[in-house]
């Protein structure tokens, strides 16, 4: 195996503590003796030991020879006591001369000490290692220690022709049973679900988990609306989850009755601020030509939440580290353009609408050429039953 293929075992081996390592990375790392993978390790729970530790654990149980091992593993080896002591230590002592790294820690604190010490002390280290793949693996960790908020999926479900539900919105259901379950799977790995008004109203959605076995810790449910329901409506997250239900609205309707009446039922009503009025390229052009411009058509003109606000406050207030969210179509719209989807999770139907007026993936812009466009890139392609699978990063460069 070349050096990309082996790094690819650790990448796969990262991905087994995904979610569990919070607020740690996700690591995997193996040991190769004469071309040939002699231990694995990862990351497994925080608190626990990290992968170059569990792999060299594996190494001397089967009685390896570590001097003449080398390791691959997708992070920088930690050079700082936390939760575990070292890596670099235990590389160190182990006697492994040959380290090959995916991507360096991207905290700004720590960044390079893990490779400079291991150099200082005759390792001999190479970094950058299919390393796109390997800093995808610590996109969360990134978001966690850089920006201070959680780590943003966006789940979209449409047909082909990008629609999640019809005119009248009707929308059970577009894929199928075991996309579905692949939606559950995802809400176990998050702390809150995020749905817009018209997806609360519409579906009086329960947004919980709902995978068979061991009792789950189930998700926030939270709400961004500019309409507070009534106390007496039969929602499903009033009736049953009022504790775990959060409504994020204007500030204004925050400190209305309507809001304390959802507090006396155990919800929770935060006011976010609105973003500042912004004009987008297509009506500046518009003006600068002296065309008119009719006012129902100037979404670039629109003041939406500043959803940062309430993504710092889940971060900080209640340690949540991952969140879900599952439409519609503005709100989705608005997560993308305040940078705030970190991964998009698209369930695409083999079904077409071919019905202008059908609810639209993503709505809310006017746009007139193509370099406007919101760039993601594909990461993963798979089938689900009937349906496709896709799953996009946010491209860097964009």
């Amino acid at each position: 195996m070349n050096k990309d293929q082996i790094m690819l075992q650790a990448a796969y081996l990262a991905k087994q503590g995904k979610g569990k390592t919070a607020p740690n990375p996700c690591v995997g790392a193996v040991i190769v003796k004469d071309g040939q993978i002699v231990a694995r390790g990862w990351h497994k729970a925080y608190g626990q030991a990290h992968a170059e530790v569990e792999a060299i654990t594996e190494a001397r149980n089967k009685g390896v020879d570590l001097k003449n091992t080398s390791l691959f593993v997708t992070l920088e080896p930690c050079n700082h006591y936390g939760k575990t002591p070292p890596c670099t230590r235990a590389i160190l002592e182990a006697g492994i001369k040959k380290v090959f790294v995916g991507a360096r820690d991207p905290n700004p604190h720590v960044q390079g000490g893990g490779i400079e010490f291991l150099r200082a002390n005759g390792v001999r280290v190479e970094a950058g290692i299919l390393e796109e793949e390997c800093r995808d693996l610590i996109a969360d960790f990134i978001a966690w220690t850089q920006e201070k908020r959680p780590y943003s999926y966006l789940k979209i479900a449409s047909t082909l022709d990008g629609k999640i539900a019809t005119y009248n919105g009707h929308s059970k259901w577009i894929t199928s049973h075991k996309a579905r379950e692949e939606v559950h799977r995802l809400r176990s790995q998050v702390g809150a679900v995020i749905v817009g008004g018209n997806t609360f109203y519409a579906d009086n959605p329960k947004l919980t988990c709902r995978l068979e076995g061991d009792e789950l810790a189930q998700p926030l449910a939270v709400i961004v609306t500019s309409r507070l329901p009534e106390t007496d409506d039969s929602f499903y997250l009033l009736s049953e989850r009022a504790a775990q239900t959060v409504f994020w609205t204007t500030e204004e309707k925050a400190s209305s009755s309507q809001a304390e009446r959802l507090r006396s039922l155990g919800c929770q009503v935060w006011g976010l601020p609105l973003e500042a009025e912004k004009q987008g390229s297509w009506e500046a052009g518009k003006l600068e030509r002296g065309e008119d411009t009719e006012k129902q058509n100037v979404e670039s003109q629109r003041r939406g939440f500043d959803l940062r606000s309430g993504f710092d406050r889940l971060f900080q207030e209640y340690k949540i580290y991952y969140t879900l969210c599952e439409g519609g179509g503005r709100l989705a719209l608005s997560l993308l353009e305040q940078d705030l989807v970190d991964e998009l999770c698209l369930f695409l139907a083999p079904k077409i609408l071919g019905d202008n007026a059908a609810t639209s993936s993503f709505s809310g812009r006017k746009v007139e050429s193509m370099d406007e466009a919101i760039n993601f890139r594909l990461t993963d392609l798979s089938r689900i039953g009937p349906d496709i699978f896709l799953r996009l990063m946010k491209n860097r460069d964009n």
